[in-house]
């Protein structure tokens, strides 16, 4: 296990040196006139214009973004509980986001999380597969108000192995409003968990998840956060508790491959921040959260 976090850091030491070479960009958009140059060219132009419309925030590591973002994303987080064992989680349910043309529509397919566990009376195994639909309800950019209010809804299918998962698929309906001031924004978003069958609310319950995150851009690529994770337990085995981590964090990008080129959306944006617990009763003691995005 003492190996697992070099091998966890190795995509972010990547984004890190790619950074580098590349040089700042920012992460705003253009709507500007191209000329043909087939499918993604013509995919990106789209993207740029519904983009256009919301503010340019970094994705917080934590909280899920309000607006909508196009990006290919993989996590690893390393988790201490109370009994001071770790379990390493890498991907974190993450994968792909794609935002749909001419709509204010977001897809999400993300992949099962692989779970390691440092106990030997626990199995590893993968957790469960998931995908998100999102709808941007109304915008406006920074120089018309500087806020994004959306709504979405996760499904996730039971496909864990040695019960690193749920036994029953579940929606989870949310919605999340952002604001931004200069420099400063603040997205929240709020959403509870609703498992379709009798075991899974019998274990997990109806968790009810308020995350806020707080961000300052520093320069064109440093965005230092710190975020509420609360949770609000519901039948289950924890009926009545609530359990919130605060997490300050710092993240980078997004890094232009062609920062020449303001209309070039390929680049890399990476992160790391640390989920500590702030109330009597947590599953976990702490964690840390990294993270690696393919934005393109």
């Amino acid at each position: 296990m003492k190996n697992k976090l070099p091998l966890a850091l190795l995509s972010l030491l990547v984004s890190a040196s790619a950074c580098a070479q590349s040089g700042p960009a920012t992460e705003s958009t253009s709507t500007g006139a191209t000329a043909p140059c087939g499918f993604y060219c013509w995919w990106s132009t789209q993207t740029n214009a519904t983009q256009s419309k919301q503010p340019a925030w970094a994705v917080p590591l934590v909280t899920t973004y309000t607006g909508l973002f196009q990006v290919v994303r993989f996590d690893a987080l390393r988790q201490i509980a109370p009994a001071l064992t770790d379990t390493w989680n890498f991907d974190n349910s993450k994968g792909l986001n794609v935002i749909i043309p001419h709509t204010n529509a977001e897809v999400d397919v993300n992949l099962p999380p692989l779970i390691e566990h440092n106990s030997p009376k626990v199995k590893d195994g993968a957790g469960d597969f998931s995908v998100l639909g999102k709808w941007r309800l109304t915008s406006g950019n920074a120089q018309h108000g500087a806020y994004v209010l959306s709504v979405w809804a996760l499904m996730t299918f039971p496909t864990g192995s040695y019960k690193n998962g749920s036994p029953n698929p579940s929606v989870v309906p949310t919605v999340g409003f952002g604001k931004g001031f200069g420099n400063f924004d603040v997205q929240s978003t709020l959403g509870i968990t609703l498992p379709t069958g009798s075991a899974a609310v019998n274990t997990s319950g109806r968790p009810i998840a308020w995350n806020t995150a707080a961000q300052y851009k520093i320069g064109k690529l440093f965005w230092p956060e710190i975020e509420s994770n609360a949770t609000f337990y519901q039948n289950g085995t924890n009926n009545g508790k609530m359990q919130e981590f605060i997490t300050p964090g710092l993240l980078i990008g997004k890094c232009g491959i062609h920062p020449s080129n303001p209309k070039s959306r390929p680049g890399l944006a990476f992160g790391a921040g640390m989920q500590i617990a702030t109330s009597a009763f947590h599953t976990y003691n702490h964690e840390l959260v990294m993270t690696a995005r393919w934005i393109y």
